[in-house]
């Protein structure tokens, strides 16, 4: 019995199959380029060899067929039949305040989804692609659906509440959800476990660091304050998009610069952050480059950009009353060790102290003060996989339980 789990975004779609028992990851795979000439998939079976192949031009629907072919191949596929598969875990990035929880995805279900397209109009509806092509191939295997925003469900008002007319969140919505839940959550669970304390206990500040990005304060479990908003763009330096800003300066550029609401979205969320202050990219391996060969404009986006990080860092110290572990996941916070060194420069105050060398080769524990500081991988899929078991094992107790009364009946 296996668990397939699916993330489809605008332009991919990534796939991972465990192992219902174990729990074990036995294949993970990237298509990428949808929508473009040529799409390119990339596969690894556990134990296997890596494969790279270049396809003709994908939709959403093809692409998800390619990873059941990919799955089945003869010669580098895990499944011999794709009636292995009992359940399908997709994440899903928006549940707006109705879904605080992974969910077994039924026609309501999918209605509730439809209408959080309105939150995330770039995400949401690449979701419900993968789900509905899943259905049709697999239309007896229940479908999960884990949500980004969910984790953050349990933020008190003050937290998520913004300061405009109250009106707006009783009758638009208008409120801070955050993102990255599954990412947040993993990791921070995986810190508690290495601090060796119950995640009850812990005071934890999770950093998640890729192209888009975003911090969490968790205390005792619950994430109390993350940095994104009621959408994506809200919070830290990314690689396009510009975080935090004064809102009266986004009517003044359009107002100066004669531009729609469309184009000032396009520049906010495709155009800004590192790549809008360097001027060339959003690629942070190239940032730190030009950063250590002294270029002033990537010099001064890489700057703004950690700076950021450590002001929410100093903020979250705050809100949370201390801190047990600080933690570094996704692309950047797991391979760049100048971010994290510049990150928490000077912040022994707060009994952080970073031992270099293990900083260097991005190790496990980089830290030997008070103050616990982890790398840590994410992985977002393992949540997804282990939400989706949790929800089929439901399903199936209570089918052998109305089974049970019908037999009892029939007697």
């Amino acid at each position: 019995m296996k668990i397939l789990v699916l993330n489809c975004g605008s332009s991919s779609v990534k796939f991972q199959v465990f192992d219902y028992k174990t729990e074990e990851s036995i294949a993970a795979g990237l298509i990428e380029c949808i929508g473009l000439d040529n799409a390119v998939l990339r596969y690894h079976p556990k134990g296997g060899e890596k494969l790279r192949k270049e396809t003709e031009k994908l939709d959403h629907d093809k692409a998800i067929n390619l990873v059941f072919e990919t799955l089945l191949d003869k010669s580098h596929g895990v499944l011999k039949d794709k009636n292995e598969i009992v359940g399908i875990g997709h994440r899903v990035v928006h549940g707006g305040e109705r879904f605080t929880h992974s969910v077994y995805i039924d026609e309501e279900v999918l209605d509730k989804i439809k209408e959080c397209i309105k939150f995330a109009p770039l995400h949401n509806p690449h979701n419900l692609k993968g789900i509905e092509v899943c259905k049709h191939l697999l239309p007896h295997v229940p479908n999960i659906a884990v949500f980004d925003t969910a984790f953050h469900s349990k933020m008190p008002p003050e937290s998520y509440v913004y300061a405009l007319p109250y009106e707006y969140y009783t009758k638009l919505g208008v409120r801070r959800f955050g993102f990255h839940g599954t990412s947040h959550y993993y990791v921070s669970k995986k810190a508690a476990e290495l601090l060796g304390k119950p995640y009850d206990k812990c005071k934890i500040i999770t950093c998640h660091l890729g192209n888009g990005a975003s911090m969490a304060a968790i205390n005792n479990g619950v994430s109390i304050d993350t940095s994104m908003g009621f959408t994506p763009l809200e919070g830290l330096v990314m690689g396009t998009r510009c975080g935090d800003l004064d809102p009266a300066l986004v009517l003044y550029v359009m107002e100066q610069e004669n531009l729609s609401p469309k184009q000032m979205d396009d520049i906010l969320n495709k155009k800004s952050g590192v790549k809008g202050i360097s001027g060339t990219s959003n690629d942070m391996r190239e940032i730190e480059e030009k950063y250590f060969e002294g270029n002033p404009r990537h010099k001064l986006a890489f700057e703004v950009y950690c700076h950021r990080i450590k002001k929410y860092i100093g903020a979250y110290a705050a809100l949370l009353g201390g801190v047990d572990a600080i933690v570094f996941t996704a692309g950047v916070g797991e391979r760049s060790p100048i971010t994290r060194e510049l990150v928490l420069k000077d912040a022994g105050y707060m009994g952080v102290e970073i031992d270099k060398e293990a900083n260097d080769k991005n190790a496990l524990s980089i830290g030997k003060g008070k103050v616990a500081v982890f790398v840590i991988p994410t992985n977002e899929e393992l949540v997804i996989a282990q939400d989706s078991k949790k929800i089929i094992e439901k399903i199936k107790n209570k089918e052998e339980e109305i089974n049970g009364k019908l037999d009892k009946n029939l007697k």
